[in-house]
């Protein structure tokens, strides 16, 4: 999660991520409780996904980490490079 989504929601307390193999854009990723919201944290992009940061379920608060190797969400294979490319443009 970015630096910028974790001052806006502020500590992780609680997540669940879907089940789902495969997400289309805007397909919830993951539920989360956080000290100042309650969100449904939707997909930027369609793929496959290949891994999902399970330690995060049992530690909720790594999602808050200032290191990219534990603050991730899942993993995406078979993304659109356009797609993909024009997220560092958003």
């Amino acid at each position: 999660m970015t630096p910028e989504l974790q001052d806006d929601i502020g500590t992780v307390g609680f997540v669940e991520f879907t089940k789902a193999g495969e997400v289309a854009k805007n397909d919830s990723l993951l539920e989360l409780e956080a000290s100042k919201t309650v969100l449904d944290l939707a997909s930027p992009l369609a793929g496959k996904i290949v891994a999902v940061n399970d330690k995060a379920t049992d530690e909720p608060t790594l999602l808050n980490s200032a290191k990219a190797d534990e603050s991730w969400v899942v993993k995406l294979t078979g993304v659109d490079e356009t797609e993909f490319n024009a997220l560092a443009d958003a």
